[in-house]
């Protein structure tokens, strides 16, 4: 296939997977839609697995992380485990237990900030809700059910520069006071959350828990005069997962491939679905019981940590050490840092290095300047946690943490295109 159209049909299928996952349950969701659509069966954990060579499986923990793994026809012993790992979860608002305020004569939502979000573009946006409710059905049990209002249900307005002669110069927000979302007026009747959810989603029992966010609903698009970038929300990390994703479904099944996506990155990942918890080890244990063979495999084994990486802004390039400083749709970034904020060594970084040729694909360096502190990632984590060699790698973007970010329309797919080469490496990834 041509690669421009190569290029632009990845491109417009994860503009389609970013706007149908506004939460970390939707990407799974859409995650687990496209592996079975390929042939990848679910296994629940609560039951025996039967895993022969050749099999292709997914499982699913707190319906916001996923495992999916491929097992190879040659013995994971000689031939190592190829990981790769990303995120599904990205900073926002998260509508808090008791939302309903009525202030001044409207209606508002109390919420509450998830991660280190940039809050300033959360103004004048056109939000809307997505997430999960539980709800106790006729027979007693629990049920969960996946919401979205698609819809724009509430906004945030600035406060007019008449009101604040100051805001261009030095303004800063108050995450108690100043972010709560305007829904409407104040009606004589008090608004209801649940009662609101329950009549929009026809919810047929009374729902007792939700985990809901807030996002924007303007979609995915690409722009630029050439159509250099993509422009979209949770760029951090659902581009990394999704281009995790399609490399997956190219494996072979010569070696077993294994796509790890946690929730909770942003929040320091301390949770049973998290990259510090036990998911991917609980697997990885259940894959090959035998402790001596799983030792074996993880020594021969290369974790390839996704998460994006700061590109050089035009308008602040004093921000990048200058021989660190990547470009949009200059190839994906192997992040490095001396303090293990990043778990990239010299073995790991030549390694993916080498697919990267391979698959024809240019690589970037990214190292945070020595006076301003780096972000962190599952790769550190992980790498601790299992025991296994492991690098930090991802796109160049813009407006981190943003509700809408901006990446290069050549990169997610450059991306996707290495760690394909990486799955259907022939030999072992780790030399010892």
């Amino acid at each position: 296939m041509n690669l421009e159209r190569d290029r632009a049909q990845f491109n417009e299928d994860l503009l389609r997977f970013l706007q149908a996952a506004p939460s970390p349950f939707h990407c799974v969701a859409a995650m687990a839609e496209r592996l079975e659509g390929q042939g990848f069966a679910r296994l629940e954990e609560g039951e025996e697995w039967r895993l022969a060579p050749g099999a292709r499986h997914y499982v699913v923990r707190n319906g916001s992380s996923l495992v999916a793994f491929v097992v190879g026809r040659r013995a994971p012993a000689e031939g190592g485990l190829r990981l790769v790992g990303a995120h599904t979860d990205s900073p926002c608002l998260v509508v808090k237990p008791n939302p309903e305020l009525v202030r001044h004569g409207y209606l508002q939502l109390a919420v509450e900030v998830y991660g280190g979000a940039l809050l300033n573009p959360w103004f004048d946006r056109d939000l809307s809700l997505a997430g999960r409710v539980v709800w106790r059905a006729a027979n007693g049990s629990l049920a969960q059910q996946l919401v979205d209002f698609r819809r724009p249900v509430a906004v945030i307005p600035s406060l007019a520069i008449h009101l604040d002669r100051s805001a261009n110069e030095n303004r800063s927000i108050n995450p108690q006071n100043d972010i709560l979302p305007v829904l409407g007026l104040a009606r004589d009747a008090p608004w209801d959350l649940r009662t609101l959810l329950a009549e929009e989603f026809r919810i047929p029992g009374p729902i007792l828990d939700w985990e809901l966010y807030c996002y924007d609903t303007q979609p995915p698009a690409v722009v630029g005069l050439r159509g250099e970038f993509i422009a979209a929300a949770r760029l951090d990390n659902q581009l990394s997962c999704y281009a995790g994703l399609a490399a997956l479904l190219e494996a072979d099944g010569e070696h077993s491939c294994i796509l790890v996506c946690n929730d909770h990155e942003e929040v320091g990942s301390t949770s049973w679905c998290g990259a510090q918890g036990p998911f991917l080890g609980d697997v990885l244990r259940r894959l090959l019981p035998d402790e001596q063979t799983r030792q074996r495999a993880l020594a021969r084994s290369l974790l390839v940590s996704t998460d994006n990486a700061h590109g050089r802004h035009p308008n602040f390039p004093d921000r990048h050490d200058d021989g660190h400083a990547p470009r949009l749709n200059g190839g994906p970034v192997i992040k490095v840092n001396a303090r293990q904020r990043y778990a990239t060594n010299a073995l790991t970084a030549a390694l993916f290095r080498d697919f990267a040729a391979r698959a024809g694909v240019p690589v970037q360096l990214f190292a945070s300047r020595n006076d301003m502190p780096c972000g962190s990632t599952i790769g550190p984590l992980t790498a601790a946690e299992l025991g296994v060699a492991t690098l930090d790698v991802g796109v160049p973007t813009f407006a981190m943490h943003s509700a809408r970010e901006l990446a290069g329309t050549a990169d997610a797919h450059t991306l996707k295109e290495v760690l394909a080469r990486f799955f259907n490496n022939p030999s072992a990834p780790v030399v010892q």
